[in-house]
């Protein structure tokens, strides 16, 4: 069965933006398998189908972000003065680093009053 990604001629479009749209597609398809094991393992009450079911639905998990990441840099890659405040890479390192601030201490300082 063939796959077109594109909703442009692919003949028009520069290897950057044909790769982009094998990129995308590529994360749909890796969400959907992430389901489609979520949705299995709920059902089976049979421990070593799970057993089973459950290291695939990881490496999903792990297919997804490595190509959400690469999807990131790439579209970034440059384009430094197109960067926008919100485009920091984040990784799980400065996630957990990052502090965290609850309540009326993330007001402090702040017009809110």
């Amino acid at each position: 069965m063939g796959f077109d990604p594109y909703h442009e001629p692919a003949h028009d479009l520069p290897e950057e933006a044909r790769t982009y749209a094998r990129i995308s597609a590529s994360l749909t398809e890796e969400a959907q398998a992430i389901g489609w094991y979520e949705q299995r393992l709920a059902v089976e009450g049979d421990a070593q189908p799970r057993a089973i079911w459950a290291t695939p639905k990881e490496e999903e998990f792990k297919h997804f972000s490595m190509t959400s990441n690469f999807s990131s840099g790439a579209r970034r890659s440059g384009a430094r003065s197109q960067r926008g405040p919100c485009s920091r890479r984040v990784t799980s390192s400065s996630v957990v680093s990052a502090p965290r601030k609850r309540g009326a201490e993330s007001l402090r300082g702040k017009a809110y009053g």
